[in-house]
């Protein structure tokens, strides 16, 4: 099955990637660090203000796939400081509706342009 690949105009990328990718009904998104497109620069502010960019980043990026948040069957975020986990999570809860999509949570040692969070999604379509 080929990939079909989406780019979105309000994310923006560090590397050799897409924003996302089609597989049958299954949309994958890559990470999305808070980098403000419009700068390529990460957004100021503590992690609830990354947090925050992350989700609109990926909410483009889900457009620009023909979709929503509302499609989001898991999500995937990694902290640099899982202390910043109640943050990150005040954020997070104002984005979903119940059902709420599956998701993990990781601490990692790093991410990149020093980001604190990054967030990553599958999507479903229909």
């Amino acid at each position: 099955m080929a990939r079909t690949a989406y780019s979105a105009a309000g994310a923006a990328t560090v590397g050799p990637y897409s924003h996302a990718v089609a597989a049958g009904e299954v949309v994958y998104l890559s990470g999305q660090t808070p980098l403000d497109p419009k700068t390529g620069k990460l957004v100021a502010g503590d992690v609830g203000a990354q947090t925050a960019q992350c989700f609109e980043n990926l909410a483009n990026v889900l457009a620009a796939a023909g979709l929503t948040l509302d499609d989001v069957v898991k999500v995937n975020v990694f902290l640099t400081d899982i202390g910043d986990f109640a943050a990150m999570n005040a954020v997070y809860a104002t984005k979903f509706a119940a059902p709420y999509p599956a998701r993990s949570t990781v601490g990692v040692a790093a991410l990149p342009l020093g980001a604190r969070v990054e967030i990553e999604m599958i999507a479903r379509r229909g």
